[in-house]
């Protein structure tokens, strides 16, 4: 029984995520903790989330140095559900007591650090753990996974994206800039209260416009420049994205069957039939990433929607996918 802490398991994220491992047969929970500071310490995790009564009823324990000191007798991998810049600091010492560190915050997803004071306003603090980090991406990561010590679990935008283009640009597909509008729930905003992501405040509005951190992600992971604008969404959870991508003079719709058969295995990803496409409450709950895709050729444009659950594929349930594939457990969340 492999076992595995949360830090930051007080937010969706963390919360969701400690439900998957509880249920899964191979993981136990080796603890949930919170920074030291936390209003939630000490509180049960099922207090905050009712759903959770019977399977994670152990209280939140505050991340004291004492604490942070013990987690390597107490587990072999620890998932960081936490504050970009809070990531990169826990994840030397976590490291040094020879866990596997799982961020799935941005602390790790860049090799070059002059993106985080740019992007995330704060210069890294280990910029040298950079290179050393896996982007997990879960299915095409690849055997990368199987001997990383930190693995770099993606943004929720930039998987749904990266799984809708990787296939494209494997095959030489892409022609020029691709055009992705993506929107998101409420939950993407996390938990702590927020005027601007109060459902009663939100309308359909795009944010970040032509800045938003997940634009160098998706751009250094697909090795396209790509126009990336998020939206907010008046709905719970889920990621609905749709690209408009210029594509090459060869491009066929064989060549697009052959492209996207890269998933035809995947329990996770699947492509919808021609003339349908996905809507967010068929992905939200689950782990799934639904595609479709429309080629005009006269145009040389091929239209692709990407859906996913930002809390579920766009986190908890892909740092699952990881913590399976780098421990030789399968590779199904």
């Amino acid at each position: 029984m492999l076992k595995v802490a949360i830090v930051g398991a007080s937010g969706y994220t963390g919360a969701t995520l400690a439900k998957l491992i509880a249920n899964h047969p191979s993981l136990a929970l080796a603890g949930c903790y919170v920074s030291a500071g936390s209003a939630d310490a000490h509180t049960p995790l099922s207090q905050l989330y009712p759903e959770l009564l019977g399977l994670v009823d152990q209280p939140l324990q505050p991340l004291t140095h004492e604490a942070q000191a013990e987690l390597g007798q107490q587990a072999q991998a620890v998932c960081l559900a936490t504050d970009h810049q809070v990531s990169a600091e826990l994840a030397p010492a976590l490291l040094a007591q020879g866990l596997t560190v799982f961020d799935l915050s941005g602390g790790h997803r860049f090799a070059d650090p002059a993106i985080y004071p740019q992007h995330y306003g704060f210069s890294h603090p280990s910029p040298e753990l950079l290179s050393d980090a896996v982007y997990g991406l879960a299915e095409w990561a690849g055997t990368a996974l199987a001997d990383a010590a930190l693995i770099a679990v993606p943004g929720c935008y930039p998987t749904a994206a990266l799984t809708a283009l990787k296939p494209l640009a494997q095959h030489g597909l892409i022609a020029g800039v691709p055009v992705i509008n993506a929107v998101s729930g409420v939950s993407g905003a996390g938990r702590k209260a927020s005027l601007n992501s109060s459902f009663c405040q939100v309308s359909l509005t795009p944010y970040g416009v032509l800045g938003h951190r997940h634009q160098p992600e998706i751009e250094s992971q697909l090795g396209h420049a790509v126009v990336f604008t998020p939206h907010l969404g008046a709905f719970k959870r889920g990621i609905l994205a749709t690209i408009t991508v210029p594509v090459s003079a060869d491009c066929t719709e064989a060549a697009l069957s052959e492209a996207y058969g890269c998933y035809d295995d995947s329990a996770v990803v699947h492509c919808l039939p021609a003339g349908q496409w996905p809507k967010v409450d068929d992905v939200a709950g689950s782990d799934r990433c639904l595609l479709a895709w429309k080629l005009d050729s006269e145009r040389q444009v091929l239209v692709v929607a990407s859906a996913i659950d930002n809390l579920m594929k766009g986190a908890a349930s892909q740092a699952l996918q990881c913590i399976l594939i780098r421990f030789g457990l399968g590779g199904e969340a």
